[in-house]
């Protein structure tokens, strides 16, 4: 198969996993059920793209494995943190302000965007996929990379659930632990973790020219419906967020400021 192709395939595979997750919400009346299944969508798109294109022990196999560990890491937190609450207010709201055909619109406006940016930011390992069977500097720096925007996520989304199950912590501001040294710990791993898979592709020229993937998943984070909404929320309640704000680096991990 070439790899215009298996980009096809990976267009159709995040459309198919789009389609399953909007029937599944709309049977649990919950339309946030596209963030739960946001990062399987990849692990998805990375093994229906390996089976078609089998290697060896190279850039194919190390891409995949690292594309599903992570993706279904973070759809099981995604998935458990949301299921001990109500379906998330931007959804709800979301819903409410389509008056006709609302249920289509959330179809177009929500889970068919998510199924292109998934299909975009998945180029990479479609391009990895596909280079030769060998795994140069450049790939163990990309393994590098991706293992710390592991550790940044996981690590971060651990701390924040531990924080948040504890009642005396009720309306403050974590800001001990990787969040003493960044205001999302977990999105810029995340970040991390997608420049990394970028790395592995680019070894090879295909994969280099996937930059944009990695750039787009990075501005999502910080700029556009990461970030931004994030800390507008916490803005409006949580009475400390403005100091924890004047102290902390707000993406890239940096010792806090003195105050």
């Amino acid at each position: 198969m070439g790899i215009g192709s298996s980009v096809a395939l990976a267009l159709a595979a995040a459309f198919a996993v789009i389609v399953l997750t909007f029937g599944i919400a709309r049977w649990r009346g919950r339309y946030d059920t596209i963030d739960s299944a946001w990062g399987a969508g990849f692990a998805v798109i990375a093994v229906t793209g390996f089976a078609t294109e089998p290697r060896g022990i190279g850039s194919a196999l190390v891409v995949t494995v690292l594309t599903a560990v992570w993706g279904l890491r973070l759809s099981a937190h995604i998935h458990l943190r949301n299921s001990a609450h109500g379906e998330d207010r931007r959804y709800r709201e979301m819903y409410a302000r389509a008056r006709s055909r609302p249920q289509l619109r959330m179809f177009a406006r929500v889970y068919l965007t998510q199924a292109a940016v998934m299909w975009f930011v998945s180029l990479p390992v479609v391009a990895a996929q596909h280079q030769p069977d060998s795994f140069g500097v450049l790939g163990v720096l990309g393994v590098a990379v991706w293992c710390v925007g592991f550790a940044f996520e996981a690590i971060g989304d651990e701390q924040l659930r531990r924080f948040k199950a504890d009642p005396a912590n009720a309306g403050e501001v974590l800001d001990t632990g990787l969040w003493r040294y960044t205001r999302h710990p977990n999105y810029f791993g995340d970040a991390c973790v997608w420049w990394g898979l970028y790395l592995i592709a680019a070894q090879h020229l295909p994969g280099a020219l996937a930059v944009l993937s990695p750039l787009l998943m990075t501005w999502l984070l910080a700029r556009g419906s990461g970030k931004p909404i994030t800390e507008r929320h916490l803005a409006g309640n949580r009475p400390g967020y403005a100091d924890y704000v004047a102290r902390t680096s707000g993406f890239f991990p940096l010792p806090p400021k003195k105050r």
